[in-house]
């Protein structure tokens, strides 16, 4: 098999708007769950420690959390049909892309110093889609003009005694 038709089937499998996810945010996570016959939604939040393949169809992040003091971390792949939504709740100051240290640590040490960003642009992906033009132009119908009619106040009580 040629590499343009490897790329061609990796492409098909990409989401069309991902987050713009990066090592030290703050993120949660959501995820569909299989039980049984029913499907339901999981949502993990964690800081990211670790960004994969960033381009690639195969792109994966590491979210890791502290949970009744045992650190727990989890791996998903971005464009998995899975991961319903990742939504970065706080972006931190960090200088590596992968944050492997934060594993040694518990408490205060562990802390990342927080950054200012714009949560709304940040999180709100819109993918627009393209809508196929029609063929046939469409004939508008003509509006209807509405007449007013003018509706005469009743004087009130203290103007009817004056």
């Amino acid at each position: 098999m040629s590499f343009s038709i490897l790329k061609q089937i990796g492409d098909a499998q990409k989401k069309k708007a991902v987050v713009d996810v990066r090592p030290g945010d703050t993120v949660r996570v959501t995820q569909k769950i299989k039980e049984g016959g029913k499907f339901r939604l999981q949502t993990f939040e964690g800081v990211v420690i670790r960004v994969d393949r960033k381009e690639s169809h195969t792109a994966r992040i590491v979210v890791r959390k502290v949970t009744s003091g045992v650190g727990v971390e989890k791996s998903y792949l971005i464009h998995s049909p899975l991961v319903e939504k990742i939504v970065i709740t706080k972006r931190s100051k960090v200088r590596r892309n992968n944050l492997s240290y934060l594993r040694k640590r518990s408490g205060k040490s562990a802390r990342l110093s927080g950054k200012d960003f714009d949560r709304a642009s940040v999180n709100d992906v819109t993918v627009e889609e393209e809508v196929p033009a029609e063929e046939t132009p469409v004939e508008e119908a003509p509006v209807e003009e509405v007449k007013e009619e003018k509706i005469e106040k009743e004087p009130k009580a203290e103007e009817a005694k004056a």
